[in-house]
């Protein structure tokens, strides 16, 4: 068994530690210069106060001034930051990294670097010491998730990606469990994309349910599953399109890292609650107040993809029409524009 530390004490990063202990590892989770609340509740009584559960004894809380003890002797490192975080959880890092030492991270997120879009593992790799960076290749998981689910032990299914085969193997036996399955995948890009992409998209398909709500309708198998469904479909085309446009393969986006953690997100998880939110008609403002200071991921991928398209465009690899739901998504959400959808721009051949 190995000493794993993990950074970021938030709901995602305590949550993977439980079934790490579980699998017999001595696991020191640090919180963030935010968490001080989270790892003093686990501190005096094993209390996570956002997910509101006991989690287990065994997880040992750092607060943030304490990683340089928290890292004696790691043999494993997760990040389990959001993506605003991730520049500061790799400066922190970087000066215990070592050649060969296995990173992975849970962040959800993609860059725009230079014109282009990119992966976040690639951006953690670049920020280490040039001493250690051709022998660090971090990797990322990917997949269906919902944090107090995998606290509790619910049986997950999700991938580890990244660009060096060893590294995958090696965290792959190290992280799956008797109820936590985790499989390698080579396609860093498509398996990134879809996990970043998809807390947009998840947005945009629960829109349907706040405009169910919003013309009176209840909860059943009558609603807006219809909408709901179309919109699923065209997020699964531009998911595979933006894939293919990074170089990815767009298949990966039909298993575990796109379909999967797409109905898991619209269904459980912080983004499909502010779709609905936007689909009830409350504005941009009023919904984020609703979500009470949720991390949320779909504004940053949003904003960030709205610069990327646009590059992509000016180079001529992307045309104006295509990708006509994410741009309806960036329109509502970055812009307040009504919440609508172009159905009739759906489905179109090079429409994404």
């Amino acid at each position: 068994m190995a000493v794993i530390t993990v950074l970021g004490a938030g709901m995602m990063g305590s949550a993977l530690c439980v079934p790490l202990v579980d699998r017999g590892h001595e696991v020191r989770l640090v919180g963030t210069h935010l968490d001080g609340a989270i790892i003093e509740s686990l501190q005096a009584g094993h209390f996570h106060p956002t997910m509101k559960l006991d989690l287990p004894a065994a997880i040992r809380p750092y607060p943030a001034e304490a990683l340089p003890a928290a890292m004696e002797g790691a043999e494993l490192v997760a990040l389990g930051v959001s993506s605003a975080g991730i520049d500061w959880a790799t400066s922190q890092l970087a000066p215990f990294a070592r050649p060969g030492l296995p990173i992975v991270m849970i962040t959800k997120g993609l860059e725009l670097r230079e014109g282009r879009l990119g992966v976040l593992p690639d951006r953690v790799q670049r920020g280490l010491p040039e001493a250690v960076r051709d022998t660090v290749f971090p990797a990322a998981i990917a997949g269906p998730c919902i944090a107090g689910e995998l606290a509790r032990r619910v049986p997950t299914c999700v991938v580890v990606t990244g660009r060096d085969a060893g590294t995958l193997a090696r965290l792959a036996e190290a992280l799956r469990g008797p109820y936590y399955h985790v499989f390698p995948c080579a396609d860093v890009i498509g398996a990134e994309v879809s996990a970043a992409l998809k807390n947009a998209y998840a947005m945009g398909v629960a829109f349907g349910v706040g405009l169910h709500e919003k013309a009176g309708g209840v909860a059943g198998s009558v609603a807006m599953h219809n909408w709901e469904s179309a919109v699923f479909a065209q997020a699964i085309r531009e998911m595979m399109r933006v894939t293919a446009l990074l170089g990815g393969d767009p298949l990966t986006v039909t298993g575990l890292p796109g379909v999967g953690d797409l109905d898991v997100t619209m269904n459980g998880g912080r983004t499909g609650r502010f779709g609905r939110w936007l689909g009830l008609g409350l504005g941009v403002a009023a919904s984020v107040a609703r979500m009470e200071g949720a991390t949320l991921e779909c504004l940053e991928i949003l904003a960030v993809m709205r610069e990327g398209l646009a590059a992509h465009e000016a180079r001529g690899e992307l045309r104006p029409g295509e990708l006509p739901l994410l741009r309806q998504m960036m329109a509502v959400a970055l812009d307040d524009a009504p919440v609508a959808m172009p159905f009739e721009r759906f489905f179109a051949e090079g429409a994404g």
